[in-house]
């Protein structure tokens, strides 16, 4: 059985599912909760998956990146005006709504991408051993709803 940890991390994000037949259809946010869980076969020198810092360190900004964002599919239509309105804090999804479901994906993808290259950082302080692995990736719309992507 593998070793786990798991962190999380607190944003209010915005967004406009074009594709819903409903009231998600327009504008609205959630304060979400971004919970990432990492496993790993064998600890580390320092009996540890990884250091909780060293995760931070390779996601935190992406997923800050969302806080306090509109999150879009490219496809809306009025995506030319929220992105000339809010700059960088539009944040596109290709051809998709960003549904809770597709944030826990590209989060995955992201980190999994992102910690392969940590593992190859041999100058860090806070390094990612080899054989660490994202294991799923839980994202809260409300206190009672989430949606969870694993490999």
């Amino acid at each position: 059985m593998p070793y786990r940890i798991s962190k999380s991390f607190e944003i209010e994000s915005g967004h406009i599912l074009s594709k819903h037949p409903d009231k998600c259809r327009f504008p609205h946010g959630h304060s979400r909760r971004v919970e990432i869980v990492l496993a790993a076969d064998s600890l580390d020198a320092n009996d540890m998956v990884c250091d909780f810092k060293a995760l931070k360190e390779r996601i935190g900004a992406y997923i800050d990146s969302w806080d306090h964002a509109l999150c879009l599919n490219s496809a809306d239509a009025n995506r030319d005006f929220y992105q000339q309105a809010y700059g960088d804090r539009v944040v596109i999804f290709t051809s998709t709504d960003p549904t809770s479901e597709v944030m826990a994906k590209a989060i995955f993808d992201e980190l999994t991408r992102r910690l392969a290259e940590g593992q190859k950082q041999t100058n860090s302080a806070y390094r990612i051993p080899v054989g660490v692995r994202v294991e799923r990736v839980r994202v809260t719309e409300t206190s009672s709803s989430w949606a969870e992507y694993s490999a």
